[in-house]
C-alpha cells in the first residue's frame, strides 16, 4: 500500500502524486468519550455539485452541522459512515477500533476510489492508496464533509441514549468526561454503554465490585 504522512497546507487538497480517479475523504467522531461507539464515515464528493462552508466539524454550530449532513448527504458521489462498537473499543483499544471504523466506511462505499485521504496522522489497513493529513478536517473539503457526518451521526446516537438513559445526562456531554457525566457516573455506576476499558469507568467498576 502507498502510503504517505504530511502536514499540509491549503493547496494539498489536489496533491500531484495522487492517481487519477475518485478521491475520499475519511474521518471519524468519539474518541475521546467514555461511552458509545467511535463513528467513522467516507465521502467521495462531487465536482458538479459544490458544498459551501465545508469545514472542520468541531468549528461549526450544532445547526450548522446538521444543515451541511443534508446536504452532503444529497450531493455527495457517494458517502458511507460505519461505527467499532462499545465492545470492539474494549477488546482491541481505542486506536485500532478507529482504523477498523475507518476501514469499514471505506469498504462501504458503493463506489471504489483511487485515494484514501485520511484526517490525522494513522491510516488504516486498506487496498487502496492512502494519505494521512494532519488538520485535514480543516484543509481538505472531503475530509471536512466526513467530520461532519460522523459527528452528527454520534451525536444524533447519543440523544437518543439519552431517552433510554437520561440520568447520565448524554444528550449534553456527549459521552465526554465532563464533571455531570463523572457525577452520574459515581451516583449510577456504569451503564451498557460506557467503555469498561476507560480509566474512569474502570476505576467506578472496581468501586462498585469492592462496596458490594
Amino acid at each position: 500500500m502507498r502510503s504517505r504522512k504530511s502536514s499540509p497546507t491549503p493547496e494539498q487538497a489536489s496533491l500531484p502524486w495522487h492517481p487519477p480517479g475518485l478521491v475520499t475523504g475519511v474521518d471519524e467522531a468519539g474518541r475521546g468519550p467514555l461511552a458509545g461507539p467511535v463513528v467513522a464515515a467516507a465521502v467521495i464528493l462531487d465536482d458538479l455539485r459544490p458544498i459551501a462552508g465545508l469545514a472542520d466539524s468541531k468549528a461549526l454550530t450544532a445547526a450548522r452541522r446538521e444543515r451541511l449532513y443534508d446536504e452532503i448527504r444529497a450531493k455527495a458521489l457517494c458517502c458511507s459512515i460505519a461505527e467499532a462498537s462499545v465492545e470492539e473499543i474494549d477488546q482491541l483499544n481505542i486506536l485500532q477500533a478507529t482504523m477498523l471504523a475507518m476501514r469499514r466506511a471505506v469498504m462501504g462505499l458503493r463506489l471504489k476510489p483511487a485515494m484514501v485521504l485520511v484526517d490525522g496522522n494513522r491510516i488504516p489497513v486498506l487496498d487502496i492508496p492512502a494519505e494521512a493529513i494532519v488538520r485535514g478536517d480543516a484543509l481538505v473539503p472531503s475530509i471536512s464533509a466526513a467530520s461532519i457526518l460522523a459527528k452528527v451521526h454520534r451525536d444524533r446516537w447519543c440523544a437518543q441514549v439519552h431517552e433510554q438513559f437520561p440520568q447520565y445526562g448524554f444528550a449534553g456531554h456527549k459521552g465526554y468526561g465532563t464533571a455531570l457525566h463523572m457525577a452520574a457516573l459515581r451516583e449510577h455506576g456504569a451503564c451498557i454503554h460506557h467503555r469498561r476499558s476507560f480509566a474512569p469507568v474502570a476505576e467506578r467498576l472496581l468501586l462498585q465490585e469492592a462496596t458490594r
